[in-house]
């Protein structure tokens, strides 16, 4: 999305962004400050976290760096607690972190299943559940996840990962359900593979990219910037009336 006078406003908005120290929320976070919001930004890497605090502050907007490792329930509580406490409220929540370990369904461990789990749909079920209220009461708040395409296609090896993605489109509609009426819009963005680190780290090798590449009308992966945009998009009063969605940005992969 270019620079311009056209571009979504969130000034005067607040942002929480998880997995904010590299990828996908390392590009989230500094378009919403481009914006205008504030931000505070979670990951489990401290450095990480101080390099995309520095980009947030380039645009002039305050920014709180909170390490959490949301594998961990109380870690999780400890971040909406801190946000809360910063900010009042969240008007805006994007549940970015993730992880995905490989492998076939017979040698998936059961310790990786549940990793998988609760960084992926217990951290931001928890989150949405705990920041919610105040949204509630101020009769505004967007709610934004990153899916994945993962939770449709189903490709092999990604079996934790694919029911966690899934899990998190049906919890999401369920928000929209019970929380659209409060004035909340809960959506899910669902991208192919984007080339981040984690996107490089499964798909890097030629061997399984270019098969995969060929099924996409783009003939590409997605680039961070590009989630970045719709995220901002779905932040901001343009998309006040879509609510409930699982939006596939996968250059054509799911049309075909």
């Amino acid at each position: 999305m270019p620079d311009s006078s056209d571009r979504p406003s969130l000034v005067h908005q607040r942002a929480l962004v998880t997995g904010a120290s590299r990828g996908l929320g390392a590009a989230i976070a500094p378009v919403l400050a481009a914006a205008g919001a504030d931000l505070v930004i979670s990951g489990r890497d401290p450095d990480g976290l101080e390099r995309t605090r520095a980009l947030v502050e380039r645009h002039g907007r305050r920014c709180h760096a909170l390490p959490a490792d949301l594998r961990h329930g109380e870690e999780v509580r400890r971040l909406a607690d801190q946000a809360l406490a910063l900010f009042g409220t969240v008007d805006i929540l994007v549940n970015n972190a993730g992880l995905v370990h490989v492998a076939d369904i017979l040698h998936t461990s059961l310790e990786d299943w549940e990793e998988t789990q609760a960084v992926n749909l217990r951290a931001p079920f928890l989150l949405s559940q705990l920041l919610a209220p105040a949204m509630i009461q101020q009769k505004r708040g967007k709610i934004i996840m990153i899916s994945s395409v993962a939770a449709v296609l189903a490709p092999e090896g990604h079996a934790a990962y694919s029911a966690s993605k899934g899990g998190l489109n049906l919890l999401t509609q369920t928000m929209a359900a019970e929380w659209g009426r409060h004035n909340i819009q809960a959506n899910a963005v669902a991208p192919t593979v984007i080339l981040t680190e984690m996107g490089q780290q499964v798909w890097g090798e030629a061997s399984k990219a270019d098969p995969m590449k060929a099924r996409i009308p783009a003939g590409r992966f997605g680039e961070p910037n590009e989630v970045a945009d719709l995220v901002l998009f779905l932040a901001s009063d343009a998309s006040n009336f879509i609510c409930g969605q699982v939006i596939r940005l996968d250059g054509g992969l799911t049309a075909v």
